[in-house]
């Protein structure tokens, strides 16, 4: 098996980004570019309100759990289902979102300079 290194291209990546090769976007006068702090506190934003929503669908989920082992007659088995399995996927989804994020940061750190 033969591996064949191409040269890096750095303006043709930045390119398809969107970016210029000194790191400016490509976007013309009209559009608003946002300076880097606001673009870390809206994914910082973003991901808070994603751990409060899972949270909020384990506790809903809890509480149903706990209200149909009181057989409350408001509470049915497949609302309490339902709601078992919409806090297991968003539980797996932000597992898997810290996983992506360990990955790269882990990937980053080891780059040599």
């Amino acid at each position: 098996m033969k591996l064949e290194l191409k040269p890096f291209d750095f303006a043709q990546v930045a390119a398809r980004a969107g970016l210029r090769t000194d790191g400016q976007p490509l976007a013309g006068p009209n559009a608003a570019a946002k300076p880097a702090a606001d673009d870390a506190a809206s994914f910082q934003v973003a991901i808070a309100q994603a751990l409060r929503a899972v949270s909020e669908a384990q506790n809903q989920s809890s509480h149903l759990q706990q209200e149909m082992q009181l057989d409350n007659p408001e509470v049915s088995l497949e609302q309490t289902m339902i709601a078992m399995q919409k806090s297991q996927l968003g539980f797996s989804a932000a597992l898997s979102v810290r996983n992506r994020l360990v990955q790269a940061y882990t990937d980053i750190m080891n780059m040599q300079v």
